[in-house]
């Protein structure tokens, strides 16, 4: 979709993006859906794996309910939404650099706007975004050498004015159906990964989201399309896959370069694929 173009059906659109790096963000896909998505040809909207949010910040749906299992995440976009002004000072008074990152690192707190600035702090000062914690529930990852980065607050005051209007929540991705009514937009990013391996997805996958759990995602979009209403999917284009969410509804295929970094990381060319009931193109 192209930000030009629904700024002709929405003045009051204003350009947002992504506050968090955020692995399996969709920043690739927000680039190459077209204007055949008009996102208030649909009644709500909604995101039960929220992540990043790159394809909310991108849509900017009027009516728009988010959520993530991710108890810390949904504490920081609250947070963001309520007391963006604390949120900023606190980031802003952190300083930048190794020593200033493991201080922030061994900060220890129950307030939850010094959480979400501390969690803003860490994703982007860490190396390579990544958000992992140890058995005792505390961050643990390694600076990310990032001495001359600059956090953008314009960004986040964007973030925060926009999110007046959104519904946030902290849930297993089910929980979503007590509020998808006729003629809503579901859009659905579970984690998943890639593999050559022909079963390397499912094993892989075994501690953060299971052949289980794409089997209950699965039934929730039955719910969804018996309720009249619309979906998105993206996942691996695995052969799994493609019999778990085998509707008869549309597959589109992709192919993408990957951009995760790290040493031990996996570059290359990454095989996805989108299962709808929409009319989208890509």
């Amino acid at each position: 979709m192209n930000p030009n173009n629904m700024n002709s059906k929405r003045t009051s659109y204003v350009h947002l993006h992504p506050f968090l790096r955020w692995a399996g963000g969709k920043k690739w896909l927000v680039r190459r859906i077209n204007d055949t998505l008009d996102i208030n040809s649909y009644s709500s909207y909604h995101e039960p794996f929220v992540g990043g949010g790159a394809m909310l910040f991108h849509l900017q749906p009027k009516k728009a309910y988010i959520s993530d299992m991710n108890e810390q995440l949904m504490l920081t976009y609250l947070n963001i939404k309520d007391h963006i002004d604390d949120v900023i000072a606190l980031i802003d008074g952190y300083g930048i650099g190794e020593a200033a990152y493991y201080d922030v690192r061994k900060i220890r707190t129950n307030n939850p706007i010094e959480k979400a600035a501390q969690f803003i702090y860490l994703n982007q000062m860490s190396y390579n975004g990544i958000y992992r914690v140890n058995s005792a529930g505390d961050y643990n990852v390694p600076w990310g050498k990032r001495i001359n980065y600059q956090f953008d607050f314009d960004n986040l005051r964007k973030v925060s004015k926009y999110l007046k209007h959104v519904r946030i929540e902290s849930m297993d991705f089910e929980g979503c159906l007590k509020r998808i009514r006729k003629n809503a937009l579901v859009f659905l990013d579970p984690p998943y990964t890639h593999s050559k391996i022909e079963n390397g997805f499912i094993q892989y996958n075994q501690k953060t989201f299971t052949l289980d759990d794409q089997k209950r995602l699965s039934i929730m979009i039955d719910k969804i399309k018996s309720r009249g209403a619309f979906y998105i999917l993206t996942n691996a284009d695995h052969v799994v896959i493609r019999e778990v969410f085998d509707k008869g509804d549309r597959v589109i295929p992709i192919t993408r370069i990957s951009g995760i970094g790290g040493k031990n990381a996996q570059r290359g060319q990454y095989e996805e694929c989108i299962f709808t009931n929409t009319n989208i193109t890509l």
